[in-house]
């Protein structure tokens, strides 16, 4: 008997081995192939706190083609800079005062006049802004002495290895094959370039360095090369083979280390403008450091950065979570599959640094290149789902370093504990938003990605680390809820925008998927108290007992109790579906009915503007749908035929002109798989989201529940 079994345990063991998911296999078969100029896939390689774009030369050479693209950036999460206040503007000028629970309130907002108010909310928005640091492309010459352009560059076949970060890079100019290896140090803000030509020998290849004023505009795509500025770039030749570049500005100075193997020297062509040149050799190996100036980093050799790249990406992919959708009949698994890796590569690149991260990432400016604190839910909720917490806590020490400034926030406003920043910069200081000022939707975040390092590792050291911002948010939280007295109830608003931005601040109260964060958020921080054996404060518990219930008319959730025409307002049918995170980002919670919660979810389904909607509403959808056990509505949701639903050959979720990426939309789609595989609290079927009728193949290992 023992012995049958051993072999039985043996034999089971062994299927459970054969069963695991091989990774390599699942990833590489995703590797993106370019054969074109093509704007809209600009291939990127970074480590999470710094990316570099390159088009397909395997450099940023053509930068001005692509600015309409995905544009060719070279971002840190550093980069920051402050033109000089010469008209000494001060914050206090941005402040409008509302009269909001009988009191007055101000908001820093986009006023409109006096001119000189106006000013001071411009300089406020755009400063600090997130640099473009440089420009690494290639020069190169026709026979005949002219430049080169994109028309001229031939036979292109470009690979981003997607188990490695690298990008090889084959191209012919008049013939003549270029071969280009580009890599990123996984440690280091630093880009490794390897270029075999005849070209370079003859000279008509050469590397160039070129740094872009900022533009200052809510966007900067790193292609102005004048400026009015007093900056400065200094070159210092180091050795034969390192010199380097710094670059002096208005408050910042940064260097840029460059390292090459190989007979070659380095000029300085003009301002801010230099140039390597290979000196009788058709091979060349160029490392290129970004650091700040007064930051003492050693440069890496090619190979380094290659080997830190190699290693880092495997550690990465054999990592936390995987799915595996080969073997399915839908016609659109293969789809999702490609959209999945791509998403996982773009969030690592560009997501996982000690700041949370704009929502165009490292790439280029959206929003001056400030953060929206309440994006960071979809930036890196996914990273824990995906069981790699470690990716999402490298940016919650940036909530203590802010903590202050959001306690004076909530200060200043007349209310308790801390009021979390919406659209903000690496300080933690505030933006003017008319909009941004009275979204709340952001406020119990902190408890979620608090809550999610709990699970993670539920621990009392967990607990006493993040404990006191916890019980600072649930503070804020519950004194923001005003007491109604005539009908006993606590209310949000007004003076509240929710996470749909349609609706005016001051004539706007009790969002319904805000009501039930704030219900799940003040229950998971008593919830921390009695963990931590302290006393759970009266307010929240008042609160919580009287909060206003989820608005209904007509047997469906309204937007806001506020807003009883939720449905027959065109207006009010456009951008965020939130309705539908009531149920989906949020788990069920005491205020919630599921019957209405359906019929909201059928209705939203059939008469929603979804031309007019943003990349993360499809995912949130999709959320809402698995929760109301309608996997295939989940399914569809995932592949709405929108245009900001659009997945580009690099994996980027295309959204309009002026934001051709948007990483909110690839954490989504990777937030709502993950809980389609992983499930929630209270499920026990495997692959939950995923519908059961034999269409779906889903393997699926190491996920994390939801709430």
């Amino acid at each position: 008997m023992k012995k049958y079994q051993l072999i039985t345990l043996v034999l089971f063991s062994i299927s459970i081995f054969a069963q695991k998911i091989d990774r390599k296999a699942l990833v590489t078969r995703h590797n993106v192939q370019i054969s074109t100029i093509d704007t809209l896939a600009s291939l990127t390689v970074g480590n999470g706190t710094f990316a570099f774009t390159v088009d397909a030369t395997g450099l940023q050479t053509f930068p001005k083609k692509y600015e309409n693209g995905i544009p060719l950036g070279t971002q840190s999460e550093w980069g920051w800079d402050s033109y000089k206040n010469t008209n000494n503007y001060k914050f206090s000028e941005t402040l409008r005062d509302y009269k909001q629970y009988g009191r007055d309130i101000s908001y820093t907002v986009q006023i409109k006049e006096p001119a000189r108010k106006v000013e001071a909310v411009n300089w406020f928005r755009q400063n600090p802004h997130l640099l473009q640091l440089g420009n690494l492309g290639f020069e190169i010459t026709k026979k005949d002495g002219s430049a080169a352009k994109p028309e001229d560059i031939k036979s292109i076949v470009q690979k981003l290895n997607l188990w490695t970060g690298e990008i090889e890079s084959y191209f012919e100019v008049e013939g003549i094959p270029v071969t280009v290896f580009t890599v990123s140090h996984q440690e280091k803000d630093a880009i490794g370039v390897k270029v075999k030509s005849d070209l370079l020998q003859q000279k008509r290849l050469k590397i160039s360095l070129r740094i872009p004023f900022p533009t200052g505009d809510w966007s900067d795509m790193g292609t102005k090369w004048e400026g009015k500025q007093d900056y400065k770039s200094t070159l210092t030749e180091k050795s034969k083979t390192e010199a380097i570049v710094t670059h002096v500005m208005d408050s910042i100075s940064y260097s840029i280390n460059l390292n090459w193997k190989g007979n070659a020297q380095i000029k300085k062509t003009a301002d801010h403008y230099f140039v390597v040149e290979a000196l009788n050799t058709n091979t060349l190996e160029l490392s290129c450091l970004f650091a700040l100036a007064d930051k003492k980093t050693a440069n890496s050799s090619f190979t380094e950065i290659q080997n830190s790249s190699i290693k880092g990406w495997e550690q990465f992919w054999k990592s936390g979570a995987a799915v595996d959708f080969s073997g399915s009949t839908d016609p659109r698994a293969k789809e999702l599959e490609r959209r999945v890796i791509l998403s996982q590569y773009l969030t690592k690149v560009q997501c996982t640094g000690k700041i949370p991260p704009q929502e165009t990432g490292l790439t280029y400016n959206s929003w001056y290149g400030k953060p929206h604190l309440e994006m960071h839910w979809w930036h890196g909720v996914h990273f824990a789902l995906w069981n790699r917490p470690e990716l999402l806590e490298k940016s919650l020490p940036w909530y203590q370093k802010v903590f202050d400034k959001a306690k004076n926030i909530a200060q200043k406003q007349g209310f308790e504990g801390a009021r979390w920043q919406k659209m903000t910069d690496p300080d933690g200081n505030e933006s003017p938003s008319s909009v941004g000022s009275f979204l709340i939707w952001q406020q119990p975040h902190f408890i979620t990605y608090a809550e999610l390092m709990y699970r993670a590792n539920a621990t009392n050291k967990t607990l006493n680390l993040y404990n006191e911002r916890v019980f600072a948010t649930a503070d804020f939280m519950a004194s923001f809820a005003n007491y109604d007295a005539k009908n006993d109830r606590y209310v949000l608003g007004p003076g509240v925008i929710p996470a749909q931005e349609r609706f005016k601040a001051m004539e706007t109260f009790n969002p319904t998927y805000e009501l039930a964060y704030w219900n799940w958020a003040l229950k998971t921080a008593i919830a921390w108290k009695k963990k931590l054996n302290q006393k759970v404060p009266e307010k929240w518990e008042t609160v919580l007992a009287k909060l206003s219930p989820l608005p209904v008319a007509d047997n469906v959730y309204l937007a806001t109790e506020s807003a009883t025409d939720s449905y027959t307002n065109p207006e009010f049918k456009t951008d965020h579906p939130s309705v539908l995170g009531t149920f989906g980002m949020l788990p069920e919670t005491s205020l919630l009915d599921k019957k209405i919660m359906k019929n909201t979810f059928d209705l939203v389904w059939k008469t929603w503007s979804w031309d007019k909607t943003w990349g993360w509403d499809f995912p949130m959808t999709a959320m809402s749908a698995a929760r109301l056990n309608m996997p295939d509505k989940a399914i569809d949701a995932l592949f709405m035929n929108v245009t900001t639903n659009t997945y580009l050959k690099n994996g980027h979720n295309y959204q309009a002109e002026r934001l051709t990426l948007y990483l909110p939309g690839n954490g989504g789609l990777l937030t709502a798989v993950a809980m389609m595989c992983g499930g929630w609290d209270g499920t026990t079927i495997e692959n939950p989201g995923f519908p059961k009728d034999g269409t779906w193949k889903v393997q699926s290992e190491g996920f994390k529940k939801i709430f």
